[in-house]
């Protein structure tokens, strides 16, 4: 709804062809170099890499889920060390002599008794083991994690995104505002020069003061100071343009005349929205996050359960045969059973920190909401700013004709000349100041409703 204040206003800026009825006319090169810079940037760049880890890790936490397959060799060699004495012929010998006795052979030798060395000797063991988690409440909350923190990275390249975009729209203005105040320097210069030259040729033909000659002179220095000083302005605000767009901060930058865009009234005259912002998107992902690990936590006393198959070989004396190789197969249960209450510190910890994200986001949004009502004030009063600076123009456009023909008369002196000029040039920078200010302050409040599109 349209404040009473504002609708005269923005009917004379309707009528004054402020606003164009399309919003990318003239807007081809900008919208060009939002792109270069969205593109080059490096740290947009930067951000896309930790996008590109976070979803590399979203599928390290996939894996998880699949069996896992691992080759383990072991060899033992041992000398000495514990041994157990096996009295195998004092227990069979006597048996032996009997069965001689009653065969009348000799089939049955005397054994020896035998020691036998504990630690192995020569011994190998290789294997190669398929473990699976059947359950684990873990593996699921992490890929749930893995998976928000994407979402994680994507707010925060977006907020990047709508910051570069207005970083990059203000240094436009601001390096087109700097050639226009050079280019207006300029013409001023062309006219102190003529008048300097009209004094000195007043005063060669004996009819001027060497005083009008020595103001004049002073005048030109003047403007040739201002030029110079708008002349640096334009090279500082082409290096940080082109800082911004990852370029040579030499490269020549397009200059095009911006006119406002259609929607320009409706985000003066409406209510700023504050609620698609992508840092209150993060916040409430790290809540879900928290969240997660709420639930994870909460859950600790789920059994692990886990399942593994080994098939191998092991023998002495690198022996391979039928006998040597194996198969085992088995299940592992893990519960725990006390922690020193570990867990129950992780629980009131994670909880703790659901509360501070949601006080966090809440007061975030209040202090966004008054950041867009600020750049909506500061876009409605650079408006009114102009509208008064383009009356003050046309005056002082007017008054300087008046004074200039006047001057060539012999009417007006030369210091209301030089006076008509000085309001004249300074009305008109600062209707092209104002300008840029509309602009900026535009920029700035689609920053502050992210509201920063490129088509």
């Amino acid at each position: 709804m349209y404040s009473k204040s504002l609708k005269p206003l923005l009917l004379s800026l309707l009528l004054l062809g402020f606003i164009s009825h399309h919003p990318l006319m003239g807007q081809v090169y900008l919208q060009g170099y939002i792109e270069t810079g969205l593109q080059g940037n490096l740290v947009m760049k930067q951000k896309n890499i930790s996008l590109q880890q976070s979803l590399l890790a979203l599928k390290e936490a996939r894996s998880w889920f699949y069996p896992s397959a691992d080759f383990t060799g072991d060899y033992n060699w041992a000398e000495g060390g514990r041994t157990i004495d096996l009295p195998i012929g004092d227990l069979l010998n006597p048996v032996y002599s009997t069965l001689n006795q009653l065969t009348g052979t000799h089939n049955f030798p005397q054994v020896e008794n035998t020691e036998v060395q504990l630690m192995p000797r020569n011994f190998y063991d290789a294997r190669f083991r398929v473990a699976y988690p059947l359950l684990n409440t873990d593996l699921h909350y992490n890929y749930k994690i893995k998976k928000q923190e994407i979402r994680l990275a994507e707010y925060e390249i977006e907020t990047y995104r709508q910051e570069l975009i207005r970083n990059i729209e203000t240094a436009y203005y601001n390096y087109c505002l700097a050639v226009d105040a050079a280019r207006i320097f300029e013409s001023a210069r062309n006219l102190v020069q003529h008048n300097l030259r009209v004094n000195q040729s007043l005063v060669k033909n004996g009819k001027g003061l060497p005083a009008n000659v020595l103001r004049a002179e002073s005048e030109v220095e003047v403007i040739n100071s201002r030029l110079n000083e708008a002349e640096n302005q334009q090279r500082n605000a082409r290096s940080y343009f082109n800082f911004l767009l990852n370029r040579s901060l030499a490269d020549s930058i397009v200059y095009e005349h911006l006119p406002f865009p259609a929607d320009i009234a409706l985000a003066v005259a409406g209510v700023p929205e504050t609620g698609n912002r992508s840092e209150l998107k993060q916040l409430g992902t790290a809540i879900s996050i928290s969240q997660s690990v709420l639930s994870m936590n909460q859950r600790y006393a789920i059994p692990k359960i886990n399942t593994f198959v080994d098939l191998g070989s092991q023998a002495f004396n690198w022996q391979f045969d039928s006998k040597s190789r194996y198969l085992l197969a088995g299940v592992q249960l893990s519960v725990p059973v006390f922690q020193g209450l570990r867990n129950r510190v992780k629980i009131s910890s994670a909880k703790l920190e659901i509360d501070n994200l949601t006080l966090l986001r809440e007061n975030t949004n209040k202090q966004f909401a008054v950041a867009a009502g600020v750049a909506q004030h500061n876009l409605s009063t650079a408006i009114a700013n102009l509208a008064s600076s383009e009356k003050q123009y046309q005056s002082a456009s007017a008054y300087f004709n008046l004074v200039e023909k006047g001057y060539s008369e012999g009417v007006n002196s030369l210091i209301e000349f030089m006076d008509a000029r000085n309001q004249f040039t300074a009305s008109e920078i600062q209707v092209k100041l104002n300008r840029y200010k509309v602009l900026s302050a535009y920029a700035d409040l689609k920053r502050q409703t992210a509201t920063s599109t490129i088509q």
